[in-house]
């Protein structure tokens, strides 16, 4: 089924201290994600990069939080640009670090709600982003959505989350770096966590289609987020944040599948490319080609059979 894919840019790299994210959105343009999207019979919007104005207002008695203000005014910016886009389409959020969905989950999420429908989160990624202001040591904010999201303390810079997903309803997959005070806090919540051993243990197939399947059973909508770190370094360089580890090509482009499949997902982050740290575009085209399967390209179309 064909939808009208809107490109959000988000150039936002404040979330962390490597610079180069502010340069994601114009490689996904490089890399010719809108055209890979054409491709496939879809509607393309780009409507270019959001602007941010940093909130100065924003506080946080933890002194080791860097860039609150600029992050807290792009939160404020994609909550709004998400939600928006929600209206009339399918949003993809090209970042820009993984702080970008303290803002596009938050859209997600009210959209959601007054749709009267719940919203589901699976969260492609080496680390579990459990952290919140009055927790991270290393003051980078990119390390703390999942912990907003899922309604813990220490936000107040950013206000309330507009509809706090029950932990039920997020999916950690493919994590396998989580600090010591993530995992305590993880503990006391009842996300689901399929890290890299579950994945080894069990398969990509079963993790993804059991929670897929209470996504179904709650009529709810499902946002993605999707991590250049979720892929292994040696296959994905481009981002600061390596963990060996990861998913192969082909175990990436299998959760693609699935989720296209699904015909659950309704949005899309894109994050943690840093263009500055690739090899000729590598990793830009991979996370392109990673798009398509998740909207519809695939090597051998496979028709629905009766055996008797």
């Amino acid at each position: 089924m064909a939808k009208h894919c809107i490109l959000i840019g988000a150039p936002i790299d404040e979330g962390q201290r490597r610079p180069g994210c502010l340069m994601g959105p114009a490689a996904y343009r490089v890399a010719g994600l809108a055209q890979t999207l054409r491709d496939l019979g879809h509607g393309v919007e780009d409507r270019g990069d959001v602007a941010m104005t940093p909130d100065t207002d924003a506080r946080c008695d933890n002194p080791a939080v860097h860039s609150l203000a600029e992050v807290a005014g792009w939160s404020h910016a994609l909550r709004a640009a998400t939600d928006t886009a929600l209206d009339s389409g399918f949003p993809i959020i090209m970042g820009g670090d993984h702080s970008l969905a303290l803002g596009s989950v938050a859209g997600a999420a009210a959209h959601a709600a007054a749709k009267g429908k719940p919203l589901f989160l699976l969260w492609l990624d080496a680390h579990s982003d459990f952290h919140t202001p009055m927790t991270t040591t290393s003051g980078n904010l990119h390390g703390t959505p999942v912990a907003y999201i899922a309604g813990r303390d220490g936000f107040d810079a950013f206000g309330p989350f507009p509809a706090v997903i029950p932990p039920e309803n997020i999916c950690l997959f493919g994590i396998r770096s989580v600090d010591p005070a993530e995992h305590a806090a993880l503990l006391n919540h009842d996300i689901e966590i399929n890290d890299m051993r579950v994945l080894d243990e069990h398969g990509i197939v079963k993790p993804l289609r059991d929670f897929l399947e209470r996504v179904v059973a709650a009529d709810g909508m499902l946002h993605v987020s999707l991590d250049v770190d979720f892929l292994d370094p040696s296959i994905a360089p481009a981002v600061g944040t390596t963990v060996p580890g990861g998913t192969t090509i082909r175990e990436a482009h299998l959760v693609m599948e699935l989720l296209h499949e699904s015909g659950l997902v309704t949005s899309l982050d894109l994050v943690e490319l840093n263009p500055f740290l690739d090899e000729r575009g590598r990793t830009a085209r991979l996370m392109v080609d990673l798009v398509a399967s998740l909207m519809g390209r695939k090597v051998f179309d496979r028709p629905t059979r009766s055996f008797g």
